[in-house]
């Protein structure tokens, strides 16, 4: 009996830990597409040294091109992204009044200044310099924020973030 209970709880564990749904995959497949482009960024400096942030330039400001506040959309939407005084480049060498985007879901106003931009579902990084992004979510109210950070993901803080509410309809 009790060999029964123990192969018995050794097939429950195979079977559940083989057990991916076609969604999950596209998921896994997506994250790791996303992984290797991320990966293939050269985030290293030439003397090895970490650079310090750059300076916020007087008058620098992001901003979302093609939505308002309190805006109703359709999902998917092209989200156009924007910037002011600011250079939009690639990650990975750190330039002054340079960086790149990244678009927070249904999360905080700003990361703090010089914290590196997790990568998950809620935080998406631009890391090839876009300025547009294929934006898709689910009916309802979300907070989108943009933020800007440097060559290497270190956030600048709430002075180079911009957030607002939408409606999926």
């Amino acid at each position: 009996m009790k060999m029964k209970l123990i192969f018995s709880s050794i097939c429950f564990v195979v079977i559940a830990s083989c057990n991916n749904s076609s969604e999950d995959k596209g998921k896994k497949e997506d994250s790791m597409a996303m992984d290797k482009s991320h990966e293939a960024m050269n985030h290293s400096q030439p003397s090895g040294e970490v650079p310090s942030i750059p300076e916020i330039p007087e008058g620098a400001k992001v901003f979302f091109k093609n939505l308002k506040d309190n805006a109703t959309i359709s999902s998917p939407f092209t989200l156009q992204m924007g910037t002011d005084v600011m250079s939009i480049d690639s990650a990975g060498l750190v330039r002054p009044a340079s960086g790149h985007h990244h678009l927070i879901i249904d999360g905080a106003d700003s990361l703090a200044m010089g914290s590196i931009v997790p990568k998950d579902s809620v935080n998406i990084h631009f890391g090839n310099a876009q300025t547009e992004y294929e934006l898709k979510l689910n009916p309802g109210k979300h907070k989108l924020t943009l933020q800007l950070a440097d060559g290497l993901h270190r956030s600048y803080g709430g002075k180079l973030s911009a957030s607002i509410i939408v409606t999926v309809k």
